[in-house]
């Protein structure tokens, strides 16, 4: 059992050269071939430096261009080298000039040796590809692509744009069904001669030689033409983000390579110095550990995606700050806001912290200052309660604040005397439970013992302040749980609504009231809003009385038994 290597490599070629190193000393065979656009100087060195290793060859270097025949024509050459010259070498692994053996190449012979007639290399027909990006997957084989994407972009896109307007297509080869996958592969001595020997191979390259990317699917494809045994993975870790762009290993991936089941890795960071003494080092002993599956590496990359694309539910930061509409969440965790309530209840925040637990502010929107619980200066995260800076970004104060005590359910007072710029994320945030009483800031108007004649303006803007709010969380995008009461329904009959606020907010309908919140003084409430009538301004979010509009001293009795 004889493994040569075919290596890959345009730069950092000091890196690679490591790599070759452990090749050498392993007593495996390699051909190298470095891209002729890389600087001579850099090539020579490199070239210099190879001479110390015993069975590593320099391949004929052609230039190389991404997603183009060429890097085919590479892997060929030096395949066809590493053949001719090591008539011993039974299994060909093509690697990059950024990969690294995250395994021991004892261990990968001892697998080899195993899997003696097995090629491992993954190729799936394209229908099955779940992972191409850019409108290309059938098209790369029934279109032409003499263009390189990245040098000559403008020529790519042009090209492509008029073959479809054509509608031209290119036939495969007959009785050819194109297959697609990583182009890190491990052939057999046996396939990679059929491939490099195939009588039709003039037939094969002039159809390949006009693919899109035809390192992923050139020779996944012509394993599938013989008898051999496929099994269809790679044996080099190699991730695609959401992107197609190739996952980059870094130091701090250590764990993660090292529980793999895969025996090279790509693409690691050339700066990863920790990665390269780990797994490079001459006399490392043999691995023991317990290799996660396939599939477990397979979720840890997938949740990595989701991560990047969707980010964590309501937390929104410098690295990632999604448009309107797409966030993932717009906050974090569940809590309430209690508009109106501490206009008609005393101590309402101590009662909401009794009667359903978790942190009860104060009006966090207030004009003056951020009212957090205890009446804090500063709170979690590092929150100020300076308004000025909690309005330069009122969804982002509310945003940090949930995202800051997660964990500990927040509640919050609000009324129309509040500033307004949260209104819309509170209507369209599916974790937000608010609760209305209606007209409620007529009572601070009533307690002030001003004429009506003076407190009308303020008594209308708030009016239209609140009708505003309400209209937004009655508005078809709302997402918000909303529980709506009228002040005057809400004071006539208190227990049934308090009582639907405890179930809506402690999540059982076990827990039965025993202790009502205090209220603050009513007497004079329907006096005072027929005079505000009797001013020109009709108070409708008020509500009415069971007894009709007009205020009447059995209806202020009534009310007054009420409370």
């Amino acid at each position: 059992m004889t493994i040569g290597f075919v290596m890959l490599a345009h730069s950092e070629l000091h890196r690679a050269e490591q790599v070759v190193r452990i090749a050498s000393e392993a007593g495996c065979p390699m051909v190298v071939h470095v891209d002729q656009r890389t600087s001579h100087d850099a090539f020579r060195r490199f070239a210099d430096a190879l001479t110390k290793f015993k069975d590593i060859t320099l391949a004929p270097r052609i230039a190389c261009d991404w997603g183009t025949w060429s890097l085919v024509e590479a892997s060929r050459i030096s395949a066809q080298n590493l053949l001719e010259n090591h008539p011993d070498v039974t299994h060909v692994v093509l690697i990059s000039g950024s990969c690294i053996p995250i395994k021991p190449i004892a261990e990968l012979k001892s697998f080899l040796s195993a899997n003696p007639d097995t090629d491992f290399i993954e190729s799936v027909t394209i229908g099955d590809v779940p992972w191409t990006q850019g409108g290309l997957s059938e098209e790369r084989f029934t279109l032409s692509f003499p263009f390189a994407w990245k040098r000559q972009k403008l020529l790519f896109d042009l090209w492509v744009d008029l073959q479809r307007r054509i509608r031209r297509t290119r036939p495969a080869p007959k009785g050819f069904a194109p297959h697609m996958g990583s182009q890190w592969w491990c052939l057999t001595r046996k396939t990679l001669e059929r491939i490099l020997n195939d009588p039709k191979k003039l037939i094969y390259d002039r159809y390949f030689k006009r693919v899109w990317i035809p390192d992923e699917s050139y020779f996944q494809t012509m394993v599938r033409h013989y008898d051999g045994s496929v099994e269809s993975r790679s044996l080099t870790l190699s991730k695609f983000d959401f992107q197609g762009k190739p996952h980059v290993f870094y130091d701090d991936h250590l764990q993660l390579l090292r529980q793999s089941p895969a025996f090279f890795a790509r693409k690691i960071w050339p700066g990863a110095n920790r990665l390269y003494r780990a797994f490079l080092e001459l006399e490392r002993p043999k691995t023991s550990a317990n290799y996660a599956s396939f599939a477990q590496v397979d979720r840890t990359f997938a949740q990595a995606v989701n991560r990047r694309t969707q980010g964590r539910s309501g937390l929104v930061m410098t690295s990632r700050f999604p448009g309107k509409g797409f966030e993932n969440g717009l906050t974090a965790a569940p809590y309430a806001v209690f508009h109106g309530f501490s206009d008609v209840f005393q101590d309402f925040e101590a009662w909401v912290e009794r009667t359903i637990g978790g942190r009860v502010h104060g009006h966090l929107f207030d004009k003056d200052r951020a009212q957090f619980h205890g009446r804090q200066t500063g709170y979690s995260g590092a929150l100020t309660d300076n308004a000025s800076l909690r309005d330069y970004d009122p969804e982002a104060f509310l945003r940090n604040l949930i995202w800051n005590t997660r964990g500990e359910h927040q509640s919050f007072m609000m009324s129309p005397r509040d500033d307004q710029g949260v209104c819309d994320l509170l209507a369209k945030d599916r974790l937000a439970t608010i609760l209305v009483i209606t007209g409620a800031w007529a009572l601070p108007l009533m307690r002030s013992g001003k004429p009506v004649a003076e407190v009308r303006a303020d008594a209308a803007l708030c009016q239209k302040i609140e009708a505003a709010f309400l209209s937004r969380l009655r508005e078809r995008r709302a997402r918000a749980r909303i529980l709506i009461w009228s002040l005057l329904e809400f004071i006539e009959q208190p227990t049934g609504p308090l009582q639907e606020i405890v179930d809506s907010l402690s999540g059982t309908e076990s827990t039965y009231l025993t202790e009502l919140p205090k209220t603050k003084p009513v007497d004079g409430l329907l006096e005072f809003l027929q005079e505000l009538r009797n001013a020109g301004m009709n108070p409708y979010l008020t509500g009415e009385t069971s007894h009709g509009q007009n205020a009447s001293q059995e209806d202020e009795t009534h009310l007054r038994q009420s409370v």
